[in-house]
């Protein structure tokens, strides 16, 4: 039987707005992944330029991460988040100088300026993405974090899901330029509920802990749990070098020939497959042989990306994306649970 128990945290006023402002936030930047790969396949006609998009954005994004969290750390959350909003606001309205100035640039030079852009909002990302799960334990009792904890979850893939098909569907109708004023429309709205949640001030001295002092103790935790880091190391070389959804852009032009709309669906197929395997697993949990199932679904997402890459008819595409998402999802399940059982409080 199916209990709704864990759906009273909505009940929790301060714990649903911070939920629907990383829901509103989460459908911008799937959103804006959406336009950026098909915009900048559509100036380069260049595979190579999509993968630049990844990489412009990845480089300063890890590349800061350990600051990014040690800054966190030493912060208040609330304030922290609403400038790193209004920063990524700022940084995505950028975007619409060339979408709508005719500058004179060829479409390389068009995408060059892009590729600057996204390397600034990944710095930006490298603080957003971790400052929301930071918060919910200081929202949410104890007991309820379990809930908390899925709810944000389904939040993310719910809106990843809804943001890259209507990210398709809206260049298709009123073009890249207005996508992009939607877009940032989006991200500022997400402040208003970033607004509503309390002050959470730091529980460090801000001179009891030196920068790099935090970032070596992070990196030799890390180290030195080898169940961490074994998951987390095969889950970085599967998605590096099965990483399929940046060519999508390509397929959906060239080979499926489906358009921007059926560019958006495929890139959302992915994590749908992710919502519905999430959803079962909430329903019937992983009680044994984790390790053994963790390397079953790797197996299985490689095998999901030959066989999209194999593939000329769009549906089969489609269901080959969705399963990759939904053994993806498996592994994000048990590498979470890992991380949560051996990461100490």
């Amino acid at each position: 039987m199916i209990s709704l128990e864990p759906l009273r945290i909505l009940r929790n006023t301060e714990f649903r707005n911070l939920l629907s402002g990383r829901f509103v936030l989460i459908f911008a930047f799937r959103m804006l992944a959406t336009l950026l790969g098909w915009w900048v396949y559509q100036l380069t006609k260049d595979p190579l330029s999509i993968g630049l998009i990844g990489l412009s954005e990845v480089v300063p994004a890890v590349s800061t991460a350990l600051y990014a969290g040690h800054v966190i750390d030493m912060n208040e959350k609330k304030r922290l988040l609403l400038i790193c909003n209004y920063t990524y606001v700022i940084l995505i309205a950028l975007l619409l100088i060339p979408a709508f100035i005719d500058l004179g640039f060829t479409g390389h030079q068009t995408t060059y300026y892009i590729y600057s852009v996204i390397f600034f909002t990944g710095i930006a990302r490298a603080f957003i993405g971790p400052i929301v799960p930071s918060m919910i334990p200081k929202i949410v009792k104890k007991e309820n974090l379990p809930s908390a904890i899925t709810l944000n979850q389904a939040t993310f893939l719910t809106a990843a899901v809804c943001g890259h098909a209507v990210g398709g569907l809206l260049i298709s109708f009123i073009t890249i330029k207005w996508t992009i004023v939607v877009i940032v429309a989006l991200v500022m709205f997400a402040s208003f509920f970033f607004w509503k949640v309390n002050p959470q001030e730091s529980e460090h001295n801000k001179k009891e802990v030196r920068v790099w002092e935090s970032m070596r103790e992070g990196i030799h935790f890390i180290y030195k749990t080898k169940v961490i880091l074994g998951a987390i190391s095969l889950d970085m070389f599967a998605v590096l070098f099965g990483g399929a959804v940046a060519m999508i852009p390509v397929y959906a032009s060239d080979i499926l020939k489906v358009g921007a709309e059926g560019f958006g669906f495929l890139n959302a197929a992915s994590d749908i497959g992710s919502m519905c395997i999430i959803v079962f697993l909430a329903l019937v949990p992983l009680r044994k042989n984790q390790g053994k199932i963790l390397l079953v679904a790797v197996a299985a997402f490689g095998l999901c990306i030959i066989g999209f890459g194999l593939s000329t008819w769009y549906f089969l595409s489609f269901a080959f994306l969705m399963l990759s998402g939904m053994v993806d999802g498996i592994s994000v399940v048990i590498r979470g649970t890992i991380v949560q059982l051996k990461t100490p409080d």
